[in-house]
């Protein structure tokens, strides 16, 4: 008789984690259902098989099923970066977009509780939290002014419309240290990899919230990452790098966004792959045809392959086979969206002060200028006191409006993905800068394929610069 077929969920509420983990991987070995081994085991067995395969033999794969959703609440932006670095999880944090900031919701790192730069940093950063407080109702008005209210919309209504842009504006000012919540959905697998990361930080926040991380994982994960500690590799290559680069002084970048490197036969390789895909002919033989092939052809092929897509449709993964280097400088806060793409890499520098700060119109239009500028000056003079002391710590007190450096790399199938919606007329405009400049230099070296970005069309990259900022790389005095 044959097998019917079954699809159930293994219940996270009734069975922990790790014995998950372990159902399924038996399953390769045992004939049973995944119910019958699920029944079977005991959280001692459990254990047991984890720290014979996976701690001991190193069958880390099994730690995959195990997942957990963790809450973090009140950790620097700082503290997020890191804890958001790690590929494979999930993660939904606190907007600057939608949320306004309390002033006193920022981080006090431990090393200054009893360093004599204490004061200069609360000064600091009592500093920009004010200037982010008194920049909302001026900037409000200036929304106000370009969006009318619409006949009938009440108060509330109304400023849950206007709210993103005007916060959006005034989010400039709020440094690093501003505290943020994440909700986390990660597996051990992925979960040991970032603890090691935390508890290797220069940083005391990150190291100490990746310990209270792991003691709370601990309760449903008692197995699997019992053994994380340190990772002396991570901490010493990060101190002799950062002293290595130290010789070699900043040379200014004539241009915010670099197309570094491309590949010339990446267009050839993504419509190869694709007939690949649906034929049986040799990769090399389908290469062979697409680089002999007409224009007309290859529009053909290029139009088959992506143009019955609809805009939140994922492309076929045939789009990985070209690739990008992109060389940005951009505010932080753009930054802070960007780095949520996490299956491009990403090599971001340390957050500084030292490449000038974007000044939005916004502010200009509030007649709250004056007041941005000598928040910014007083951001980087402390940026730069902290720096002869505790580099690292200094990047607390930098706002969201300084620029910094980012290398990308990426694949067209990954662009296709974010440059869609990064552009998008909801986007922040910091980011929509970046999305359509980053497009138009793609569509430049896609003669095929790049028509098919899907970009927000009608809005170039010069465009939001001119109607969003007065500066994007102004220098404190």
């Amino acid at each position: 008789m044959p097998l019917s077929r079954q699809v159930y969920l293994l219940d996270s509420m009734q069975l922990p984690p790790e014995t998950i983990a372990v159902a399924f991987a038996k399953t390769s070995r045992s004939p049973q259902s995944f119910r019958e081994i699920a029944a079977e085991l005991t959280d001692e067995k459990s254990a047991e098989f984890h720290e014979k395969w996976v701690v001991g033999y190193g069958h880390a794969s099994v730690a995959e099923h195990a997942v957990l959703h963790i809450a973090v609440e009140n950790i620097s932006r700082l503290a997020v970066e890191c804890l958001e670095s790690n590929r494979l999880a999930s993660y939904t944090e606190k907007s600057t977009r939608y949320q306004k900031w309390d002033a006193q919701a920022y981080c006090l790192p431990p090393e200054l509780e009893t360093h004599p730069l204490r004061a200069l940093y609360e000064d600091t950063i009592g500093t920009l939290f004010e200037t982010y407080q008194h920049l909302l109702e001026p900037v409000r008005q200036v929304v106000e002014h370009r969006q009318p209210r619409r006949e009938g919309e009440g108060d509330a209504a109304y400023d849950r419309r206007i709210r993103a842009e005007y916060v959006d504006v005034c989010r400039f000012a709020l440094p690093a240290a501003a505290l943020a919540n994440v909700g986390v959905t990660i597996n051990a697998r992925a979960l040991e990899h970032a603890l090691r990361k935390m508890l290797s930080h220069p940083l005391a926040e990150v190291r100490q919230v990746g310990e209270e991380i792991k003691q709370v994982a601990l309760e449903r994960l008692p197995t699997l990452i019992r053994y994380v500690e340190p990772v002396a590799y991570l901490q010493q290559t990060a101190r002799d790098l950062t002293r290595m680069a130290g010789n070699f002084p900043a040379s200014e970048e004539t241009d915010w966004c670099r197309l570094l490197s491309w590949d010339a036969q990446g267009e050839d390789r993504i419509l190869a792959a694709a007939l690949y895909r649906f034929g049986h002919m040799p990769f090399a033989q389908a290469l062979q045809a697409v680089q002999s092939a007409s224009s007309e052809q290859r529009a053909q092929w290029a139009e088959a392959l992506l143009g019955g897509r609809g805009r939140y449709d994922i492309p076929l993964r045939e789009l990985e086979y070209a690739f990008f280097t992109v060389d940005l400088l951009l505010d932080q806060g753009a930054y802070f969206e960007l780095k949520r793409h996490r299956m491009m890499t990403q090599t971001a520098q340390r957050l500084s002060t030292l490449h000038g700060y974007a000044l939005p119109r916004a502010i200009l239009d509030a007649g709250m200028a004056d007041t941005f500028r000598l928040a910014m000056r007083a951001a980087h003079r402390a940026y730069l006191r902290l720096s002869s002391d505790l580099p690292e710590v200094a990047s607390y007190v930098v706002p969201n409006a300084f620029n910094r450096r980012v290398l990308l790399h990426f694949n067209l199938r990954t662009a296709m993905h974010w440059l869609s919606l990064r552009s998008a007329p909801n986007a922040h405009f910091s980011m929509r800068r970046v999305a359509q400049r980053v497009a138009e230099d793609l569509r430049r070296v896609l003669p095929t394929l790049g028509r098919y970005l899907m970009a927000e069309e009608g809005e170039s990259w010069q465009a939001v610069e001119t109607v969003h900022f007065a500066a994007t790389a102004e220098r404190p005095e």
